[in-house]
């Protein structure tokens, strides 16, 4: 096995969601996903924020495709058995899996970053197919292209997630950027040996791209796209089971459904359907505790800089929401990738995509009360 190609790392990591007392079942994407394999739309990028299932659907789907896996006694069980493709593309792809938000031990720089992933790759190639003459210090495309082209049947399925994770970190600079943005399109754009590419992240790549490099995508985001609406985040229905599971469970239940929509309902997608916080609904009824699951991070601490200055009075449209009055707001997406943010509009952006705020039908509002406490906590504090 591989350090990403044909890895059993996903199963194993799959399998233990599966596992949980409350796993929800999303297989039904890879019946959506299978007919594009080997087509011109076959480069799909799905963006949520954070927290929202991607990397556990990327598991997923690395799991399933990967001839690296035996994965049946698993997926015989869930949805996409059903699936008329089942028997044709279960662990039957060679499979490059990549989770873009690990980085190499004391990591200060982005050679150091993409030269850990660019040599895995490498190691894997030269280790499965060890009949091709394989350069360690050729490029990982020109090494795939070689596989492909002594071996036409490999062509391989790439599961790529958190693409944007590096756009974060502190020693990243611009110049870095526009090289990783190569880099994609590089190993995926107009390659013959891309049977699929499949990647998440919670950024908008069309920003990054500057008009070309990474155009063969095509994205999907919880506010502009139908597509998908109902695989990031549970709906109404799939709590409605979970909270069954709770009851049985728990001798002793401390929630009941109505908090759970209270607490982690809120976020709209483009259809209009509300869907729910997975990690935090999953949480509650572990702990048989409603409280705020939600972790902060880099763009928390980034956002509340706009909210502290309030600039573009955005403190005082904040004050609004948490009083439950949604704001009217032009929500564009590729706001979120650059945080030299200006006006309300922007802030509001970056604030929907990172999850902090649902919009819907031209308005922002704060979508539950473990949201609605986390901004109540931040306009407390006296400004600076």
């Amino acid at each position: 096995m591989g350090n990403y190609l044909n890895s059993a790392e996903a199963l194993t990591a799959f399998a233990e969601v599966y596992k949980s007392p409350y796993f929800v079942d999303k297989s039904e994407i890879i019946s959506e996903i299978i007919p594009r394999i080997g087509t011109t739309e076959k480069y799909i990028c799905i963006t949520r924020p954070r927290r929202f299932g991607k990397s556990v659907i990327a598991n997923m789907m690395g799991a399933f495709f990967s001839e690296g896996c035996d994965s049946e006694e698993i997926f015989r069980n869930l949805k996409i058995s059903d699936s008329s493709f089942y028997k044709e593309h279960i662990n039957k792809h060679p499979v490059i899996t990549i989770s873009f938000n690990r980085l190499p031990r004391r990591c200060s720089s982005y050679d150091q970053y993409i030269s850990r992933i660019e040599q895995n790759l490498i190691e894997d190639l030269a280790e499965i197919y060890p009949h091709i003459r394989i350069d360690t210090e050729e490029a990982v495309w020109d090494a795939l292209r070689r596989v492909h082209q002594t071996e036409p049947e490999a062509r391989f399925i790439f599961i790529l997630d958190e693409w944007d994770f590096i756009f974060h970190r502190h020693f990243v600079t611009d110049e870095d950027k526009i090289e990783y943005i190569d880099f994609l399109s590089n190993l995926l754009k107009d390659k013959t040996y891309v049977d699929l590419a499949y990647m998440t992240g919670f950024l908008p790549i069309a920003k990054y791209s500057s008009g070309s490099e990474l155009n063969m995508f095509l994205e999907y985001t919880m506010a502009s796209e139908e597509m998908f609406g109902d695989t990031f985040g549970f709906t109404e229905s799939e709590v409605d089971r979970l909270f069954d599971k709770f009851l049985t469970n728990q001798k002793n239940p401390k929630i009941t459904r109505s908090d759970l929509k209270i607490w982690y309902d809120g976020y709209s997608a483009k259809s209009g359907n509300h869907v729910y916080n997975p990690r935090s609904i999953v949480a509650a009824l572990t702990n048989n505790n409603l409280g705020n699951y939600w972790t902060s991070s880099g763009p928390y601490d980034e956002i509340y800089y706009y909210i502290d200055h309030n600039t573009d009075a955005v403190r005082d449209s904040l004050a609004l929401m948490v009083s439950g009055i949604p704001v009217r707001a032009n929500v564009r997406e590729y706001a979120a990738t650059a945080m030299n943010l200006t006006d309300r509009d922007e802030i509001f952006s970056a604030m929907t995509v990172y999850g902090f705020l649902s919009y819907e039908k031209g308005h922002v509002r704060i979508p539950n009360r473990e949201l609605m406490e986390k901004f109540d906590d931040m306009l407390q504090k006296e400004p600076s």
